[in-house]
């Protein structure tokens, strides 16, 4: 019975619908590719790569030091680490992985904090939204990558993007929840002094909602880091390039010292967005 229905046309629509994107806002596209893209490379390679190793190591045992309360197991972690990463040669493929990270968090945090105080504010742009949301976080990852190869060809460009849309959902979630529990008495007493909204915003509601709100950072943090590993199979430099070339040449030993650089990175990340989170710094 159900082999009677007539197919229906799905991919060839969205084909023309991705053409017509591409051709109506290639005044978009394209600078993001040619100037965008060259940048976080030279940002990467020539610039952050220049700086060196032991004094880059160095920032990061100081920072991590007093971002975790002056101890020193997580300083120690990150210089072991660190140098382990720089002893396997994979110095350059760890700045490029940076980079894609912080440019992907960085966008998502800033995007994602006032479309979650939007939806606190509103119940009908949390009713609209939250289906949204729902859809961006159970797609799968390698889907996203999709669209913005096909929209910014190869390279870094494609990968923040994809890894903007997969990680922001956690950082505009989370907001939204923070807000939404801040005591209402709080609020009251606030607008009984004769705050305004704004004042009542920043000086209540987001300190009151910091905690939540840095939860959702620190996974955003995590899903971009992972996205750009994955971005990787469409030419985002950095380790994950290393772990797809290892995978093509069956190489396991080059796959695990590749995987192990992520590892460590990502340790290093999170326990900065949580030490951040506990105000230990």
């Amino acid at each position: 019975m159900l082999d009677k229905l007539p197919k229906l046309e799905v991919a060839q629509p969205v084909r023309d619908l991705t053409d017509w994107i591409k051709e109506k806002f290639e005044f978009i596209f394209n600078p993001i590719k040619d100037d965008f893209g060259p940048f976080l490379e030279k940002l990467s390679e020539e610039w952050l790569a220049a700086i060196p190793a032991w004094l880059f190591i160095l920032i990061v045992a100081v920072l991590a030091f007093f971002v975790s309360g002056k101890k020193f197991g997580f300083a120690i972690f990150s210089v072991l680490g660190l140098v382990f990463i720089y002893n396997q040669g994979q110095w350059v493929e760890l700045m490029f992985t940076f980079v894609l990270v912080i440019a992907a968090s960085f966008l998502a945090i800033i995007i994602g904090i006032p479309i979650g105080i939007l939806m606190s504010k509103s119940k009908v742009i949390q009713s609209i939204l939250t289906p949204v949301l729902d859809f961006m976080q159970t797609m799968p990852a390698f889907v996203y990558l999709i669209p913005t190869a096909a929209f910014f060809a190869i390279g870094m460009p494609p990968g923040v993007f994809a890894a903007l849309i997969f990680a922001a959902p956690p950082t505009i979630r989370l907001t939204n929840l923070g807000i939404r529990q801040v005591s209402k008495e709080l609020v009251e007493a606030s607008e009984a002094f004769g705050s305004t909204g704004l004042q009542k915003l920043i000086k209540v509601e987001l300190p009151m909602a910091k905690s939540t709100i840095m939860a959702g950072i620190n996974q955003t943090v995590m899903l971009s880091l992972s996205m750009v590993v994955v971005a990787s199979m469409i030419g985002a430099p950095g380790l994950g390039r290393e772990v797809i070339r290892a995978l093509q040449r069956a190489d396991v030993g080059a796959g695990f010292v590749a995987g192990l650089g992520i590892v460590i990175l990502a340790i290093i990340i999170d326990r900065f967005t949580q030490y951040m989170n506990k105000g230990k710094a």
